[in-house]
């Protein structure tokens, strides 16, 4: 897979250490489309996944990995990333059981 310019401004600002701003759906949307701010709420599963969420950001790191694409030097270990998707999904596995 080829991976080419970044499509959106949102896609960009994030190798640069900014936060895209949230856009609010049509489902969430203030009754009041002028008041600038959406009202949402999380679902219980939700909730006790942002108890749990590592909120860290290291922009180095992000940068450090946006450059070896852009000069096609970053390389995927796909082995990795199924082991990490096997574990996170034991471990929700075993979180809905309790």
């Amino acid at each position: 897979m080829k991976i080419g310019p970044f499509a959106n401004s949102s896609a960009r600002s994030v190798t640069t250490g900014e936060r895209p701003a949230a856009r609010p759906t049509s489902a969430a949307k203030s009754s009041d489309p002028t008041s600038g701010s959406t009202q949402v709420a999380l679902s219980e599963s939700a909730a006790s996944l942002l108890d749990v969420a590592d909120t860290s950001f290291d922009a180095e790191k992000v940068e450090r990995i946006a450059q070896a694409i852009r000069d096609g030097s970053f390389r995927i270990n796909a082995g990795a990333i199924a082991d990490k998707l096997l574990d996170n999904a034991q471990e929700l596995l075993v979180r809905s059981q309790h």
